[in-house]
């Protein structure tokens, strides 16, 4: 962001939000192709509804949005809800939003707000940190 203020008008704004969109979608390409197999990064992101009421993570102009399926390039996505001040996270989901997780890695749909038992959670799945994995 920047650069923002120094784009100018036209295409130097077209070509800033594509530059941004560039950025975001090469440092996913980096965690997932060229960090340690053994690490996990999280990603928190917004969220936003579309005209027909599908929920999808906010991106910064149409580059992302039409070009490119964000949640298609995670394995997990998890959707933070809140009902009467308690707090959860949603595993699968139902429809109208992108939450996924692989079979059998939570018994639920819906589990604590804890990143530290999603994180457990991930860790025993993929035994991560056991000899020879």
């Amino acid at each position: 962001m920047n650069k923002h203020t120094s784009a100018g008008g036209g295409n130097g704004v077209f070509n800033l939000y594509n530059e941004i969109g560039d950025h975001f979608w090469g440092l996913i390409e980096f965690v997932k192709n060229k960090l340690q197999n053994d690490k996990i990064v999280y990603f928190m992101m917004h969220e936003e509804k579309n005209d027909y009421g599908d929920i999808k993570p906010k991106t910064i102009g149409k580059l992302l949005d039409e070009k490119v399926c964000i949640e298609g390039m995670f394995t997990i996505a998890l959707r933070c809800m809140t009902d009467n001040n308690k707090h959860y996270f949603k595993t699968q989901s139902d429809g109208s939003d992108i939450c996924k997780t692989p079979l059998e890695m939570f018994e639920d749909k819906e589990i604590d707000n804890d990143l530290k038992l999603v994180d457990t959670t991930i860790r025993e799945y993929y035994e991560l940190g056991k000899e020879g994995k």
